[in-house]
């Protein structure tokens, strides 16, 4: 079994709650076609809450199980973004 990080909750609107200890913020989650949206690394060194900054290779592996166990694509573009909580 793999232990993970973060902790994904699919919300209203489009959003996806991503949280880890006691902590969260929110990545668009497209419902259409359900598709998780994440910046790039680079992006998300200027996006991301300061206690994730460093995280982005956690998230990405833990987001993309996610997105595997649900049916959910995965894309990994500049344009993404996070929002706070």
């Amino acid at each position: 079994m793999t232990s993970q990080t973060f902790c994904f909750q699919p919300r209203w609107k489009e959003e996806l709650l991503v949280s880890a200890d006691d902590r969260s913020f929110v990545l668009e989650l497209s419902m259409g076609v359900l598709t998780a949206h994440l910046p790039t690394e680079t992006k998300w060194r200027q996006r991301a809450p300061r206690w994730a900054m460093d995280l982005w290779p956690i998230l990405k592996a833990d987001l993309a199980a996610w997105c595997e166990a649900y049916g959910a694509r995965l894309i990994i573009e500049p344009s993404a973004d996070v929002y706070p909580v």
